[in-house]
């Protein structure tokens, strides 16, 4: 049998790898700048979690999700997404005893069983923030301009921001009425994924990508028009905030996002110039979800994005990501004196935070040499049987070709000088 990684699910190869360190290491930078602290929860959970976290009625619960049975008899799922993990870590371990908010940020396999196409994994890698403790309209500008800041980092412009409120318990049941009433007498043609949402959750119509329920739906009623006092005001106050910041943004009452919990500000970040990818980032704000979870009534929000997606992004607009990848310094040895050596030489170059290699296939000096070129090495010393009875070793810089010969007990301090 000829094995083959599992459908929807890829291997991250060197060159892949190092665009996918960029971006993590990007991103953690962004991310300690506004002060957030990293959290890691185990990647499966107990399947309840996702359901009442996520919502029963949405498509990531109905259809997507890997649950299985464990010895045990206990029902558990691979995570799906990361919020509903982290909210039960915030309620579980009590972190809302904190005096101030909790920020938290999070990069770990998720997995979906969905049709796998570009930039979508049934494994995906995602990144994301989540705020609980505060409901200030401020908390929302910070996380959208954060993301955006995040996206320009990395090389990414021509962003679209939208944005949208969607409401909260109070004011919802008054426009899912409207909706449903003005979608009834089209019932029959709606997709048979909406006829299920008309009954159990209508605002997820709006978000459909079938064609014929854009059609059907262009004139239907949409949140923005049945907003309570508070949620206008929430809604009106971050966007007073996005203006002061410079941040543009097109309203979209449209978007509802595909996931339960959300309530109030809900948002994605969109490029208009990497074509089929589109939207690169979504979040929102989740006002119940701890509770709904078994904590306190605390307020949260954040956003997610899967690495394989802004990976896709950047390659589209030739951005490599690479980081500086190269050695400091490749050790050529030729002869048994010079190899019985290298290696403490290598050691004591590595404990100075130097990045050194040698050759291990006992190849001719030529051959080294081009390893040396390969690995981009900035410097590369030479050891031979002759150098080796001077105690000396030929140091030679590769953007020059200069080289010298160095006393083998100053080439550690002449490097660590040269390299910092």
């Amino acid at each position: 049998m000829k094995f083959q990684v599992p459908r929807g699910t890829a291997d991250v190869l060197a060159e892949e790898a190092e665009l996918w360190d960029y971006i993590e290491q990007t991103s953690k930078g962004i991310f300690k700048r506004y002060n957030y602290k990293e959290i890691r929860t185990p990647i499966f959970e107990h399947t309840e979690l996702f359901q009442r976290g996520v919502g029963e009625t949405t498509d990531i619960v109905e259809k997507e999700m890997y649950t299985f049975t464990d010895r045990g008899g206990r029902s558990l799922t691979l995570r799906p997404e990361g919020t509903a993990s982290v909210v039960r870590a915030f309620v579980e371990h009590k972190l809302y005893a904190n005096p101030d908010p909790t920020k938290l940020f999070y990069i770990g396999p998720m997995f979906r069983y969905e049709r796998p196409q570009s930039g979508r994994m049934r494994q995906f890698t995602q990144v994301g923030v989540e705020v609980l403790g505060s409901s200030d309209p401020a908390v929302d500008a910070e996380v959208i301009s954060m993301a955006i800041r995040l996206f320009e980092e990395m090389g990414l412009r021509n962003l679209r921001l939208e944005i949208n409120s969607v409401g909260c318990p109070v004011c919802r049941p008054i426009h899912r009425e409207k909706l449903v009433t003005h979608l009834h007498g089209v019932k029959e043609h709606l997709c048979k994924d909406c006829q299920s949402r008309l009954e159990r959750n209508p605002m997820r119509i709006l978000d459909c990508k079938n064609e014929t329920c854009q059609e059907l739906t262009k004139d239907a009623p949409t949140i923005d028009q049945y907003l309570c006092d508070n949620c206008r005001t929430h809604h009106q106050k971050v966007k007073s905030y996005l203006d002061q910041m410079g941040i543009q943004y097109v309203e979209n009452p449209r978007l509802v996002r595909g996931l339960d919990y959300y309530t109030q500000t809900a948002f994605e970040i969109i490029s208009e110039d990497i074509g089929a990818v589109g939207t690169l980032c979504g979040g929102g704000r989740y006002n119940g979800l701890v509770a709904e979870i078994g904590g306190n009534d605390v307020p949260g929000i954040g956003f997610a994005f899967s690495i394989e997606r802004i990976a896709l992004a950047l390659k589209q607009k030739g951005i490599d990501g690479k980081l500086d990848t190269g050695v400091d310094v490749y050790f050529v040895t030729i002869g048994e004196k010079a190899d019985s050596v290298s290696m403490k030489i290598l050691d004591d170059l590595r404990k100075q935070g130097i990045k050194a290699e040698k050759d291990y296939l006992g190849r001719k000096i030529k051959a080294q040499m081009k390893a040396a070129d390969r690995l981009q090495a900035k410097y590369v010393m030479i050891l031979g049987d002759d150098e080796f009875d001077r105690e000396q070793v030929v140091l030679r810089d590769m953007s020059n070709g200069e080289q010298r010969d160095v006393p083998i007990y100053e080439i550690i301090p002449i490097l660590t000088s040269k390299l910092k």
